[in-house]
C-alpha cells in the first residue's frame, strides 16, 4: 500500500473523529446516545470545574456526580464535549467523574514540552492530588489509554481499577498499516476541519494548530513497548477493542493471557482483569457503543473480583 493510500486512510480518520464522537440517536447498529440521553448531555453541569497548576501546566478539569471517582482520559485531538459527552451523564448517576484535557488539549494551553504519555500520566496524577483524591478507577480511549497504562505503571497507588478502551501499551499494538499510516499525518490534512475548528473555538491561539498537530503525531512516530511493566500492573484491567480496530487482537490477548487468562473459569476461576472484543465496532466507533460500554464498565468497576464462580 503506498503513501497516497495511507493519506487518504488518516484523512477519513481524523476528519471523522469529531463527527463519530458526537452523540447521535439510536438507529439499528448505531448505539450512541437516544435523545432522552442527549437532553441530559445538553443540561447536565459540572460540579466543579477549573484549572489545576500541574507540572508546568494549567490543566482544564470538569466534574460530575458523585460517588467513587473515576478519571476518563480523552483521545488524539479531542477534548471533553468531544470525547465524552455521550458517556458522562450516563456514568454520572452514581459515581463521581472527572474528565481533564490534556496538554495542549481543548483548554489546556500547551508548554514548551514534549508530549509524551509519561509526561501526560504524570500531569492526570497532579490532578488527583489537586483535586484530594487518592485513588480513582481510570479509563482511557485510544491516546488516553496510552495516558491510562503510564498511570498504572508510575502511579499505581492512584489507580484502583483500569478501563482501557482501544489503546496500545506497545507501537506495535497496532495493525502494521495503521502503525505505518501515522507518518502520513499532516498539520494540512487537518486544515478547515472540525479538529481545527475546535482548536480556535477554545481560546487556542490559531498560529500554533500546526505544532499542535504535529506534537500530537510525534508521539506515535517514536517507539514504545511497555510490555513488561504493563504486564505487572497489580490494578484489575478491563481491555475492549473492537473486532474492527486499529488495535491487534493478539495484542490485547497477550496481556488478558499474562493477567491470568485463557482458562477455564469454571474450573479455575475467573481472572480479575477483563477482556472484551465488541463486534461491528471500529476504532472510532467503540465510542458510539455506549449502550455496550457502560453497563460493562460498570459492572467490571463494582464487581466482588474475589468471589468465586457460579455454580450449578
Amino acid at each position: 500500500m503506498n503513501i497516497q493510500v495511507f493519506s487518504r486512510i488518516s484523512l477519513a480518520i481524523v476528519a471523522a473523529v469529531l463527527a463519530s464522537c458526537q452523540p447521535r440517536p439510536k438507529d439499528g447498529q448505531n448505539t450512541s446516545a437516544t435523545s432522552k440521553d442527549t437532553a441530559a448531555i445538553q443540561q447536565l453541569k459540572p460540579s466543579e470545574s477549573g484549572y489545576a497548576d500541574v507540572n508546568g501546566l494549567k490543566m482544564y478539569y470538569e466534574v460530575y456526580g458523585e460517588g467513587k471517582p473515576i478519571v476518563l482520559l480523552h483521545g488524539s485531538y479531542m477534548n471533553i464535549p468531544v470525547n465524552w459527552s455521550a458517556i458522562v451523564p450516563l456514568m454520572a448517576k452514581d459515581r463521581k467523574v472527572i474528565v481533564t484535557e490534556m496538554q495542549g488539549h481543548g483548554r489546556t494551553k500547551d508548554i514548551p514540552r514534549e508530549l509524551s504519555y509519561e509526561g501526560m500520566a504524570d500531569d492526570v496524577s497532579g490532578l488527583l492530588k489537586h483535586l484530594k483524591t487518592d485513588s480513582a478507577d481510570v479509563l482511557g480511549y485510544s491516546m488516553g489509554g496510552g495516558v491510562a497504562f503510564q498511570m498504572a505503571v508510575r502511579h499505581p497507588e492512584q489507580v484502583r481499577r483500569l478501563v482501557i478502551l482501544s489503546g496500545t501499551y506497545a507501537h506495535d499494538g497496532w495493525w502494521p498499516e495503521v502503525e505505518k499510516s501515522f507518518a502520513s499525518f499532516t498539520p494540512d490534512m487537518f486544515r478547515g476541519t472540525a479538529i481545527q475548528k475546535q482548536y480556535d473555538s477554545l481560546g487556542n491561539d490559531p498560529a500554533h494548530f500546526d505544532e499542535f498537530i504535529k506534537k500530537v503525531i510525534s508521539i506515535d512516530l517514536k517507539p514504545y513497548d511497555w510490555s513488561k511493566e504493563v504486564k505487572n500492573i497489580k490494578a484489575p484491567i478491563l481491555m475492549a477493542i473492537g473486532d474492527a480496530d486499529g488495535v491487534r487482537y493478539e495484542h490485547a490477548l497477550e496481556l488478558f493471557r499474562a493477567k491470568g487468562g485463557g482458562k477455564m473459569g469454571d474450573l479455575e476461576g475467573l481472572p480479575k482483569s477483563r477482556l472484551a472484543i465488541l463486534p461491528g465496532t471500529t476504532h472510532i466507533g467503540m465510542m458510539q457503543r455506549t449502550n455496550i460500554l457502560v453497563p460493562m464498565v460498570t459492572d467490571f468497576l463494582d464487581a466482588d473480583l474475589d468471589a468465586p464462580p457460579p455454580t450449578f
